[in-house]
């Protein structure tokens, strides 16, 4: 489907987005890169890549890098939700004017398919469950998804207004090999440092579902295989049918390293303002399809500790 074809991935050197160009570069694509490495890693990147390293604010070097291409997969954005408060501006910028400035270039450019990474935080906390694609968006409960649904109206206005060919992916939360943040990446840290305690945020009962990069990746290509309606945009969930409760997940985690901590928490539903004490997306759509996961939620949880484990340079004492 990509053989020979110049693709743009936004954060390529990013945790998924590095995912995406290594399958990209398995169907021999000519993969395009830009990334600021604000999160992304040099040795996440894969070398059968060209990287073009900047700013997506640049709107000059988005231009060149989008120049000749055939699609664009936007997974390029500041992802932290829990201290979101503490940057505002933050989220607009990375998530919303960095959308803007690509869907230019591709617009200026002649290039009419993108593949975007949303969130299932912007269905801000739902009161169906699972969560199907068409549920309302009720009030947003973080910037960062705020941002995303911003992000959202922007592609699908494209695609209604230019003819643009849009796959909108919501994810829940992704874990696996060259995972940077998140609950595992913060408990794997915190028990380095003193296995003998962990303070939870919250008080533990959250329900969350994740779900594995590998099969994530398998569910986006999957989705882009199988084209759009004529609206030009397709909108998929992309999460397990099950979830994980936080205390569940640290049992994991703790059973794995061998340690056996004094547990605390901070109390309440919610972690922090904007946290959802309760996720699960309704991933009928992609699952008709044919997609179904590979990995089991504790499957998702052991092997991303694993990979920390193996790799300590990720969170340098």
């Amino acid at each position: 489907m990509f053989s020979r074809q110049k693709v743009v991935v936004t954060g390529g050197a990013g945790f998924i987005g590095s995912h995406i160009v290594d399958r990209l570069v398995e169907a021999n694509a000519s993969v395009t890169v830009i990334d600021n490495f604000s999160t992304g890693r040099e040795s996440f990147l894969n070398p059968a890549a060209t990287l073009v390293r900047g700013d997506l604010l640049d709107q000059s070097l988005v231009d060149r890098a989008v120049e000749g291409a055939t699609m664009v997969f936007h997974l390029a954005a500041n992802a932290d939700i829990k201290d979101g408060l503490k940057h505002p501006r933050r989220d607009v910028e990375q998530n919303v004017l960095a959308t803007q400035n690509v869907l230019e270039a591709m617009r200026k450019a002649g290039v009419q398919r993108i593949a975007f990474s949303s969130t299932g935080s912007v269905y801000g906390e739902p009161s169906v469950f699972p969560t199907p694609e068409d549920a309302p968006f009720p009030v947003q409960t973080s910037l960062y998804a705020t941002s995303k649904v911003a992000a959202e109206g922007l592609l699908t206005s494209y695609a209604l207004g230019y003819g643009f060919q849009s796959w909108i992916f919501r994810f829940v939360s992704i874990l696996g090999p060259r995972y940077t943040h998140g609950h595992v990446f913060d408990f794997w840290r915190k028990l380095r440092q003193d296995p003998t305690s962990l303070h939870i945020l919250g008080d533990g009962r959250q329900l969350k579902s994740y779900c594995h990069v590998s099969d994530c990746v398998d569910g986006i290509f999957l989705a882009v295989a199988a084209g759009h309606d004529d609206s030009g945009i397709r909108i998929y969930n992309i999460g397990r049918d099950d979830m994980l409760e936080v205390n569940t997940s640290v049992s994991y985690i703790c059973r794995e390293l061998g340690v056996a901590p004094q547990l605390t928490y901070s109390g309440g539903a919610r972690g922090w303002v904007g946290d959802s004490p309760k996720i699960l997306l309704d991933a009928a759509r992609l699952r008709r399809l044919g997609w179904s996961p590979k990995y089991s939620l504790e499957a998702s949880v052991v092997d991303t500790l694993q990979y920390l484990v193996q790799h300590p340079e990720m969170a340098p004492e």
